[in-house]
């Protein structure tokens, strides 16, 4: 199935949106409210009303839904506007090298084993063509191109076999990071915060059985595909270098707490390694380019002694999206601008 959140932010509906079914091309939509009013309210009761879902969404896909209308993607919202609980670890330990690098941090051995995790702001997502409010480009402005996925409740000190029968949806998310006050925040001890400001998610989120043979071991493989400014940056691919698969995230996301339905964990920055083992080249040089400006910058300060390409400024524009291997769009478009932040 896939899954959307129409942007309803009224008294009425409150801030969760309205939950629709989408097509399978993406093209039209049909209500799902009188199943679930919100995505929230049918993943906490999934088992019970998954089977109602698919019902409705056969019919869409076969032309017979009442009620159903084309699809506009700029209505869209993340599918889940606002999450009780956003955990995104950092499974590719390229994109770790690479950005250790740049803080002269050192790689303990620990992470080969042991997943990166850190836990996001969860009140408030931006939608997926929403414009990415910033203070100062002196913060250093970047995005983050990564894989997320929606869970049912997970128990606490769940094995990595049982976390995966609680992966339900999987989606798109930019996980914007202000790289200017990373090492300041992580020089004190105690993790991220202000260098995480919301994050987008995809306007579409689908079961993993949509994703075909391309879900496999907890993991998307297919490309993921980045834009900046309207030129390809970045087309890694999604699974072969994820070090840590999603149940493997989710489990030691839940080793000492329970998850709660509708809990988001999220795969970190979606990176490559050279086939010789070199940290990657851009998309002009014969690679397959990156999922965010950290790792183009460090690469240049690798192989050129001296970094070229700036974070992002006012008017940047980032687009992330996945196609499947007959280039169609899955997920649909995370599509964002940069702008100043007015009180």
């Amino acid at each position: 199935m896939k899954l959307a959140t129409l942007k309803l932010e009224t008294k009425e509906h409150g801030r969760d949106g309205e939950l629709i079914l989408v097509s399978r091309d993406l093209s039209r939509g049909v209500s799902a409210t009188d199943i679930a009013p919100t995505l929230q309210q049918a993943i906490e009761a999934w088992d019970a009303l998954a089977p109602k879902l698919e019902a409705r969404y056969a019919e869409l896909n076969d032309g017979r839904a009442e009620g159903a209308f084309d699809l506009d993607q700029g209505q869209l919202h993340s599918p889940l506007p606002r999450s009780y609980h956003w955990a995104d670890g950092s499974a590719y330990l390229n994109h770790v090298k690479l950005v250790r690098q740049a803080r002269n941090a050192e790689m303990p051995e620990t992470f080969w084993t042991d997943p990166l995790m850190y836990q996001g702001g969860g009140d408030r997502f931006l939608a997926p063509t929403e414009e990415i409010e910033a203070v100062s480009e002196e913060h250093g402005i970047d995005f983050e191109g990564e894989i997320a996925v929606i869970t049912d409740d997970v128990p606490m000190a769940v094995t990595p076999e049982q976390a995966a029968g609680h992966i339900k949806l999987v989606m798109l998310v930019n996980d914007v990071s202000l790289r200017g006050l990373i090492p300041g925040e992580l020089a004190k001890g105690f993790g991220f915060f202000q260098a995480k400001p919301a994050s987008a998610f995809s306007p579409i989120a689908v079961t993993p059985d949509e994703l075909g043979d391309a879900w496999q071991g907890g993991r998307v493989h297919l490309p993921l595909t980045v834009h900046l400014n309207g030129e390809k940056f970045g087309e890694p691919e999604a699974g072969p270098d994820m070090i840590f698969g999603f149940p493997e995230l989710i489990a030691h996301a839940a080793k000492t707490r329970y998850l709660g339905a509708g809990a988001i964990v999220g795969s970190g920055t979606v990176s490559n390694p050279d086939a010789d083992g070199g940290p990657g080249k851009p998309i002009s040089e014969g690679g397959v380019g990156y999922s965010c400006l950290a790792e183009v910058r460090m690469v240049e300060q690798i192989l050129h002694g001296q970094v070229k390409t700036p974070f992002m400024r006012f008017g940047d524009r980032v687009r992330i999206e996945m196609f499947d291997r007959e280039g169609r769009s899955i997920f649909g478009a995370i599509d964002q601008q940069v702008v100043k932040y007015q009180p």
